[in-house]
């Protein structure tokens, strides 16, 4: 039987954000986007996974409120999680860890070193590349939570029980790589076209391999399913 997961889409184009996500998770996603005031009535889904934003986690909105409000429950419920930029800052302010802003953006295909041992990076290796896109980072992880990825701009994925998040962009393909660079026009036009000159076969390729972690989450919400699950971080 297939997974049935709550897709929190806060993006503000949520198009590019829904394309991308249900061509990469292996599950029946129900959307609901939550910058226009659309949230499940139920927590009845195998688990949830929140999206990225052109917001800040710190932000006054309302949304951003009720979303917080919506998943910390979730999670008290033992409702599995992942979430992708904003939603890995997301998920780590719920669990009482400290995002703010960085001061600068990361952006474009970067190198991590990952934990490989790990539940989420299984098969990924101890190094990946992956595309950035923010500046809003984790400052602190939440208490209890296990670090997951990093480089030299911080952190880049967490683990706390059944609470995943990644900072980086799993999920892009080459076409939104490019359409959000070219939006970023507080990073200077040269450098925007250095990130832009790397959109490349090869560069994508290799940031492909990051997509595992979806099957490696998707596989775990399975375990949970089963009386036997032993899952470890």
């Amino acid at each position: 039987m297939r997974l049935r997961v709550a897709l929190l889409n806060a993006s503000h184009d949520p198009v590019d954000t829904r394309r991308n996500f249900r061509r990469e998770v292996d599950a029946n996603l129900v959307e609901y986007h939550v910058v226009e005031g659309e949230f499940p009535e139920t927590f009845a889904f195998d688990a949830c996974l929140v999206t990225g934003s052109r917001s800040s986690v710190y932000w006054d909105d309302p949304w951003i409120d009720e979303l917080e409000e919506w998943v910390g429950e979730a999670i008290d419920r033992g409702l599995p999680a992942l979430g992708v930029c904003f939603g890995h800052q997301l998920l780590a302010d719920v669990l009482g860890g400290q995002v703010g802003p960085m001061g600068e953006y990361e952006l474009g295909y970067r190198t991590v070193q990952c934990r490989e041992d790990s539940t989420l990076f299984a098969g990924i290796g101890s190094e990946c590349t992956a595309f950035m896109t923010h500046s809003d980072h984790v400052a602190q992880l939440p208490p209890g939570a296990t670090l997951l990825a990093a480089n030299d701009y911080g952190i880049h994925g967490f683990r706390k029980a059944g609470v995943f998040g990644v900072q980086f962009h799993p999920e892009y393909d080459t076409d939104t790589a490019a359409k959000i660079t070219r939006g970023k026009e507080a990073v200077s036009e040269e450098r925007r076209a250095r990130v832009l000159a790397d959109i490349e076969p090869d560069t994508y390729a290799a940031a492909c391999q990051t997509k595992a972690l979806f099957d490696n989450f998707t596989g775990y919400v399975r375990t949970q399913r089963s009386p036997r699950s032993t899952a470890d971080d």
